[in-house]
């Protein structure tokens, strides 16, 4: 290596990979000179504004999420994609549904107990429920044993059925006893318990229901079910909760009282959101896709503090940028893709997969014809079982459905010398990396897959996860491997077999 070139990998990533690349060095096509326009220093000056706080977290629905879909729109009009969303158009909007609890109480035995004070509901699964005076019966545990029966003659037809909740009790055993107090009539369920005494930590997010697709709530009849403490369930009965306790251990149930009122109001929002699309049409094989992928939402502000995500996944979201603006390059110079190339951020990710979800139902582009999903989620971090050794990155998913993948990756590699991970390959992994990210929709519908990912970290979903402490240098190696895979794909003669099936 020449002595220029050495200072100058000095400065770029450091002596121990120096030393690496003095010996092996790396190998330069015709890509490489595009390739090296995904410098840190553009990534940096892309993620500063991503995952600054004046996007407020990029939640999915919230005008933080729209700022940065306006602010990718103009970075892949400047860069000369085409609008890729159809019709001209650059998103693909759809719309999602979030139910609120506007206003909720709880009165019996001349106290009134507040929503997150004393008892809560699932906003998700309860509906909106007014009471007056109502009686109320308590049935213990609400399990049959051979010495008694709480539910034996007891009828709560129109009447709330109040049941205490044992210690370690499984969702499952919870579930049954509701459905059985739905099998004797009941209008509504209070489920007691010492540790339902919230004392005001219910926040605004136990008041909102995560985001969900129309139409998607339809279950079996189950009651309201609130979550009580005991000093709810003294009121009701005029007794104190040992002395309740003690009749549900003996036995010694049904009890009566009342609950003077109930409240449970809430209301239905439709929440807009897009996927956000452009197109570099290609040449011969124009009519197959490839697709090089991120979400660009995060979590938001949560208890007043922003969550930055520069990390998840800023850090994808400005790695599709730059390659779709090196990709342009190397299309004005001549050196189009023989695929057409499609570049796609994605929101409602860390809403359950929902953008991708909508986006494999509704494709722009023929599901068919979609050659590979490239996929980039966290790529900026290091995390903690590489603390030593941090020129590296994940890569999940290239071995489950095409025999293709991995020898591409591998040689794409010998661009930028990564130590390729396969850690997470690993059909057992616990973690389940290969399920949460937006590659699974496409995968689903058998289309090859790569996931690149740094781990999680300290900052994984908090506050800390800023962009002063990405690691830039690293984000652009790992960026260039995606754009030299994504160069193999796009420009290869033959279309990726699909010859295995692992999902």
């Amino acid at each position: 290596m020449k002595k220029q070139s050495m200072l100058a990998c000095l400065l770029a990533i450091g002596t121990a990979a120096c030393a690496q690349k003095a010996a092996t060095p790396l190998k330069r096509t015709a890509a490489t000179p595009y390739a090296e326009t995904i410098t840190a220093a553009k990534l940096k000056k892309h993620l500063f504004i991503v995952a600054g706080d004046e996007m407020e977290g990029r939640e999915t629905g919230t005008p933080g999420q729209y700022k940065a879909a306006k602010y990718i729109i103009e970075q892949f009009r400047a860069a000369g994609l085409e609008p890729g969303a159809g019709n001209g158009e650059w998103e693909q909007p759809f719309s999602l549904m979030q139910d609120t609890l506007a206003q909720s109480s709880i009165q019996a035995g001349g106290k009134t107990f507040s929503f997150g004070q004393e008892y809560y509901a699932s906003v998700k699964e309860a509906v909106s429920q007014q009471l007056g005076a109502t009686p109320a019966v308590f049935a213990g545990y609400g399990v049959a044993t051979e010495t008694s029966d709480p539910w034996k003659g007891m009828d709560g037809s129109e009447k709330i059925v109040v049941l205490a909740e044992e210690d370690g009790a499984k969702k499952g055993a919870i579930t049954d006893k509701l459905r059985n107090a739905a099998g004797h009539g009941a209008v509504a369920v209070f489920m007691v318990s010492e540790r339902y005494n919230l004392g005001g930590r219910g926040g605004s997010r136990m008041r909102r229901t995560g985001l969900y697709w129309p139409m998607m709530q339809t279950m079996e009849y189950i009651p309201n079910t609130y979550f009580v403490s005991p000093e709810v369930a003294s009121a009701i009965f005029g007794k104190q909760w040992p002395e309740l306790v003690a009749a549900a251990k003996t036995g010694t149930t049904p009890i009566t009282g009342q609950v003077t009122a109930l409240e449970f109001k809430k209301g239905t929002e439709e929440i807009k959101s897009s996927n956000v699309l452009g197109i570099l049409p290609g040449t011969d094989l124009k009519d197959e896709y490839v697709f090089v992928t991120a979400h660009y939402d995060h979590v938001g502000v949560i208890n007043g503090q922003i969550h930055n995500g520069a990390d998840d996944d800023g850090s994808g979201t400005v790695s599709v940028i730059a390659m779709a603006d090196a990709f342009m390059k190397a299309k004005k110079a001549g050196k189009g893709p023989r695929r057409s190339i499609v570049f796609m951020t994605v929101s409602g990710e860390e809403k359950g997969l929902l953008g991708s979800q909508y986006y494999t139902d509704h494709p722009i582009y023929p599901l068919a014809q979609t050659v590979t999903d490239l996929n980039i989620d966290m790529i900026g971090r290091i995390d903690d079982d590489h603390k030593k050794d941090t020129n590296y990155v994940y890569i999940i998913g290239d071995d489950k459905l095409s025999s293709d993948l991995r020898p591409i990756s591998e040689a794409a590699n010998k661009h930028t010398g990564l130590n390729l991970d396969y850690k997470y390959n690993d059909p057992n992994d616990p973690n389940r990396f290969y399920y949460r990210s937006d590659h699974y929709m496409f995968a689903q519908h058998k289309i090859p897959i790569i996931f690149y990912f740094n781990g999680v970290h300290e900052d994984y979903h908090r506050p800390g996860d800023k962009p002063e402490k990405i690691h830039y240098n690293l984000l652009a190696k790992r960026a260039k491997l995606v754009f030299y895979t994504a160069w193999e794909v796009a420009n290869r003669k033959d279309r990726l077999k699909v010859d295995r099936n692992e999902k």
